[in-house]
Parts: structure tokens; C-alpha cells; sequence
């Protein structure tokens, strides 16, 4: 097993190839299956994604807390309607990223990527390179092995658990594994992979998970909104051969130990930050009134 960036770059080096190519081949070696098995997977979990993202954008459905629901079809409107201000590769990235993270908390279908509470955050990256930017499907699968083997090495080493270690495990690993994930579907290198993976981490270390009444909604949806533009943001600097003065091992250490020694109230009890706020206590009430009531209803009929 790979258990650090610098170990698996010296793999990418030794071998002369890409991430995803070390993560395949590992795959194959664990599970036993052949090849064309293992990828047959990854691209049927590229559908999923992109199934998410359609269902996502085209509903105005509400969550059942009614928290959330309907942003995506919002932005994808304003989009259409040739209004993005951000340019179309990053507004597209936003709105499928909240699309994906909204088709969670209506109960639809999503990859857990690397947890479904930063679901959105790598399909929004990969959907938005397939429609903005020509990158092909079999590109994409490709990116979504070694998004993989960056999560693998993240969570062995940290945590991708918001109980665990704040948001900045869940969203900010699953910034890195996007970024990743985007040098390498752009043609960039192993070790620029790496350090878009150092840089996204650093941006968003200590980072709490406050989610409002308990529910993967708020703030947890919008977040997968920023943490998609960090990875581009992230991958850009790497594309142009910006590098990490940090290395990602001990990027990754610093977020173990930050994980380490945030309050039991800012890792997802929703006991402290913005679930905390009058509002955010507010809206607890609300939601679980209503809930009960949904709950008395269903139990008389």
C-alpha cells in the first residue's frame, strides 16, 4: 500500500507514469479483478456523478427539512442565461457541485467522494471539465483513479471524517483529491498533482463542521460550492508550475493534528459555530418540529 505523496512520486517516477496509472494497477493487484474490470467501475461511477449533477440542476425540489433545495436550478438558469461572472468552467463547477450536494440531501443517488457531505465537489470539477473543456470521459475515469489514491492517502493519514477532524476533512480533502484530479485531466504532472493536493489543504486547514441541525445541508451544500473553486484554484497555480514550499506529507500532518485539537462542538455535533448562531438554533427548532409532525401524520395514517 502507498502510504505517503512521496512515496507514491517515487512510484510515478520508477515507472514513468501517471497517478491514476499507479492507483489502477494497485487496484488490480488488491482486488484480484482485471483491468478493464476495475475501470468498467470507475466509469460507471463517472455516470453516477454526472447523473447527480442533471437530476441536481433541473429540480427545485426542497430537501425534507426544507433547508435546501433548488440553488443548482437557480445558478444553471443564470448560466444559461449568459450571466455568470465568474466565466463559464467556474460558475459550471459551482452549480454542479451544489447540484450533486442538493440531490444528496433530497435522498437522490451520489457518489460519497470522498463522504456525501463533500459529494458535490469532484463531479463539479470533473462535469465542468467534460462540458467546458473538451475532456473526454475516458479522461475523466482516468482522473477519478487518482483523485482515489489521493483520498486513500489523506484519509490513512489524517481523517475524511467531519466528526473526526472538522470540514476540513471532508471538504478540504475532497478540494485536494479534485484538484488532483483536474492536473491530471489538463496533462500536467505527478508532481504537479502533489503540489495542487499541498495547496488546496493549506487553504482550507481548520476548517469546522457546524452543520445546522444536525442535517448535511447547512452550510455543508455551499461549501461544496467554495471547495470546487479552491481546487481550481489550486490546479491552476500547479499548471503553471507553482509549488508547494509546504510538501503535501506535512501538509497533511499539520491537518491531522489541527483535526486533533478542535472542540468536540465544532465536529459535527452541532452544538457550536453556525449551528449555534440564532439562527442556526432557529432553524433547528423548525426542522424538528416539522419532522415530528411529518412523523404523528404518517404514524395515524
Amino acid at each position: 500500500m502507498i502510504s505517503s505523496f512521496e512515496q507514491l512520486l517515487e512510484m510515478t517516477s520508477k515507472h514513468n507514469c501517471s497517478i491514476s496509472e499507479i492507483a489502477i494497477e494497485e487496484q488490480v493487484s488488491d482486488s484480484e479483478q482485471s483491468r478493464e474490470s476495475i475501470v468498467e467501475q470507475m466509469n460507471n461511477t463517472l455516470d453516477v456523478m454526472l447523473l447527480s449533477i442533471e437530476s441536481g440542476r433541473m429540480s427545485q425540489q426542497k430537501s425534507t427539512s426544507g433547508l435546501t433545495g433548488g440553488d443548482a436550478y437557480k445558478l444553471h438558469k443564470r448560466i444559461s442565461e449568459g450571466k455568470a461572472i465568474t466565466g463559464n468552467i467556474i460558475s459550471e463547477a459551482i452549480c454542479m457541485a451544489i447540484a450533486v450536494a442538493e440531490t444528496n440531501a433530497s435522498m437522490g443517488r451520489i457518489v460519497a467522494a470522498p463522504t456525501a457531505g463533500s459529494c458535490g465537489i469532484i463531479p463539479g470539477a470533473l462535469g465542468s471539465l467534460i462540458k467546458e473543456c473538451g475532456v473526454s470521459k475516458d479522461t475523466a475515469t482516468r482522473a477519478l483513479f487518482t483523485a482515489g489514491q489521493i483520498g486513500l492517502i489523506i484519509a490513512n493519514n489524517a481523517s475524511i471524517s467531519g466528526a473526526e477532524g472538522g470540514c476540513q476533512a471532508e471538504c478540504g480533502t475532497a478540494s485536494a483529491m479534485a484538484a488532483a484530479a483536474i492536473v491530471e485531466a489538463l496533462g500536467g504532472t505527478a508532481e504537479m498533482c502533489i503540489h495542487a493536493v499541498a495547496m488546496s489543504l493549506k487553504c482550507i486547514l481548520g476548517l469546522v463542521c457546524d452543520p445546522v441541525a444536525g442535517l448535511v445541508e447547512v452550510p455543508c451544500i455551499k461549501r461544496n460550492a467554495s471547495g470546487v473553486t479552491l481546487s481550481f484554484t489550486a490546479a491552476e497555480m500547479a499548471l503553471a508550475g507553482i509549488c508547494s514550499m509546504i510538501p503535501a506529507d506535512e501538509v497533511v500532518q499539520v491537518m491531522k493534528r489541527v483535526g486533533d485539537t478542535l472542540p468536540k462542538s465544532l465536529r459535527e455535533t452541532a452544538e457550536g459555530g453556525l449551528a449555534a448562531s440564532a439562527t442556526g438554533k432557529r432553524l433547528q427548532h423548525d426542522v424538528f418540529k416539522k419532522l415530528s409532525c411529518m412523523h404523528t401524520c404518517a404514524c395515524k395514517k
